[in-house]
């Protein structure tokens, strides 16, 4: 599928999520090169609970249903994405995501992000501190 002509808005969406808050127009503009976009008409399995997780989402537009052990746990729409966390660590998925609409998603996988990171190494930096922050933020929420 073919790039979309709106790439400030992919860039922007990009920085919006935690785990590339840190980076900077180039590291973004590199990421978001890096991506695919796919369309998912709806019912369809984007990702399955339990199963090896590889690739990141980026939802640009339609919605999808999120479940854990068969019960609804969420709706995402557009901005929102999900399987940031398998970039790093390939662990299985905690929920399965469903289209309930036809969508159009922007995707990363783990190989590409990989390569990103090899092209800018001090990127990976930046990457540590986001989830630095945020493992501080979950202590912070867990122990007051």
């Amino acid at each position: 599928m073919a790039k979309s002509d709106h790439p400030d808005q992919k860039v922007n969406s990009l920085r919006s999520i935690w785990l590339f808050s840190g980076c900077n127009k180039k590291e973004l503009a590199l990421l978001e090169r890096a991506c695919d976009e796919a369309d998912a008409p709806a019912g369809t399995l984007i990702c399955e609970e339990g199963h090896s997780g590889r690739d990141f989402y980026l939802i640009l537009s339609g919605e999808a249903r999120v479940e854990k052990g068969g019960t609804e746990v969420a709706i995402l729409g557009a901005g929102s994405h999900f399987g940031e966390l398998s970039l790093l660590d390939h662990q299985p998925r905690s929920a399965s995501v469903i289209a309930v609409s036809p969508m159009k998603l922007m995707t990363l996988s783990a190989r590409e992000f990989i390569s990103v990171l090899e092209e800018i190494p001090s990127m990976a930096q930046r990457l540590l501190e986001a989830m630095s922050l945020r493992l501080r933020e979950a202590d912070q929420r867990a122990f007051g």
